[in-house]
C-alpha cells in the first residue's frame, strides 16, 4: 500500500482492491462486450485513419501546423 505525503496509508480502490483472479477474469473479457459489427475501425482502415487524423487536428498538443508559416 502506498502512502500520501502525510505518511498515512491510502485505501486501495478499484482494480487495486480486487484479488488477482478477479482482475484476470475482467481482463480476459477485453473488448468482448462490443459486438463485431460495431467494431468499424477493425474492418475499415481508412475510417480509422481519418478518425485518428481528426483527433490529431483537434488536439492542442504539438505537431505540424497547417497553412501557417511559423
Amino acid at each position: 500500500m502506498s502512502t500520501t505525503d502525510t505518511g498515512k496509508p491510502r485505501a486501495r480502490r478499484g482494480f487495486a482492491a480486487m484479488n488477482p483472479e478477479r482482475r484476470r477474469e475482467i481482463a480476459r473479457k477485453g473488448g468482448a462486450s462490443v459486438p463485431s459489427e460495431k467494431r468499424s475501425f477493425a474492418k475499415d482502415r481508412d475510417l480509422a485513419a481519418a478518425a485518428g487524423r481528426k483527433g490529431g487536428e483537434s488536439s492542442r498538443g504539438g505537431g505540424r501546423t497547417r497553412g501557417r508559416e511559423v
